[in-house]
């Protein structure tokens, strides 16, 4: 998977500035519903890395069973100064 082809996918354009807001939410949706399905750790990963990025990415706790794959989305987390202060 590489970012400009999920990009390309989800929102029909690699440039999320020239969207409209519709265009987001429905890619928002899409990425949220194929991740929901996803059963690839793999890909699931990915596509909850995206939403990371995003600002749209459910708790890793909430997201993932497995320890380690927890473990690797909070770690990514703390890589990209994401952590909520509060």
């Amino acid at each position: 998977m590489d970012l400009d082809g999920l990009l390309a996918h989800y929102f029909g354009s690699d440039d999320l500035e020239a969207l409209d807001e519709a265009a987001i939410a429905r890619g928002h949706e899409a990425l949220s519903i194929d991740f929901g399905v996803e059963r690839d750790p793999g890909r699931r990963f990915a596509l909850w890395s995206l939403m990371h990025m995003l600002g749209e990415a459910p708790d890793p706790d909430a997201a993932f069973k497995g320890r380690a794959d927890r473990e690797a989305a909070w770690n990514l987390i703390r890589l990209t100064g994401r952590v909520e202060r509060g």
